[in-house]
């Protein structure tokens, strides 16, 4: 009878795992599809490095926060810069790149490398700065490798990535050749299971 109990208590814990374990992929195994004027692309989450980042990047596009905004900053070979809301108005142009949303996160630097289709968080010079802005690399830039809180990448959709770094740019009020002549648009950000994209 001793030696019973013992082996109830450990079949229980066994179960218990194997329940939490059967629950987790559900939670996060989502994605988020980013559709833009020049297509769309499926990224993945990293929330084993960043799960602050990415809690905070899916709470703002289950919000439609992101929606309607535009690529303000696009440098070919580099990366494309969004999430302002500031964005939405073109009156306010001037001030493009300065907007958020009303609050800063911390940041969570890991050793993910910043290469083609990486999703990164922008922030100011402040580390802990960072708030609804992130870029799409379009190239490799081993300079912002724990600089910047990588937290997903690109699993499809590297054709979009490739319009993208083709839009022609002039000088930025800031003198860096990244100001999009054309209004690239982020149409919609949906956060989905990835068995729901085809």
């Amino acid at each position: 009878m001793e030696k019973s109990r013992p082996m109830k208590r450990l079949f229980s814990l066994v179960a218990s795992l194997c329940l939490s374990l059967s629950v987790l992929p559900a939670a996060t195994d989502e994605v988020a599809v980013i559709e833009t004027s020049k297509g769309s692309v499926v990224v993945e989450f990293w929330p084993d490095v960043a799960p602050k980042t990415v809690e905070n990047f899916k709470k703002l596009a289950k919000e439609g926060f992101y929606d309607g905004t535009a690529f303000h900053r696009i440098i070919k070979g580099f990366m494309a810069q969004g999430g302002d809301p500031l964005t939405k108005d073109p009156a306010q142009e001037a001030r493009w790149g300065t907007g958020g949303p009303g609050y800063q996160i911390d940041a969570e630097f890991n050793d993910r490398k910043h290469e083609l289709g990486v999703l990164s968080m922008a922030r100011s010079a402040n580390p802990n700065s960072a708030g609804s802005q992130f870029f799409l690399m379009l190239g490799t830039a081993p300079h912002l490798d724990g600089q910047y809180t990588g937290f997903g990448k690109v699993v499809r959709g590297e054709d979009t990535l490739a319009k993208i770094a083709e839009t022609s740019v002039t000088v930025s009020p800031s003198g860096e050749p990244s100001k999009p002549t054309e209004r690239v648009e982020i149409q919609s950000v949906k956060i989905v299971p990835r068995s729901e994209v085809k």
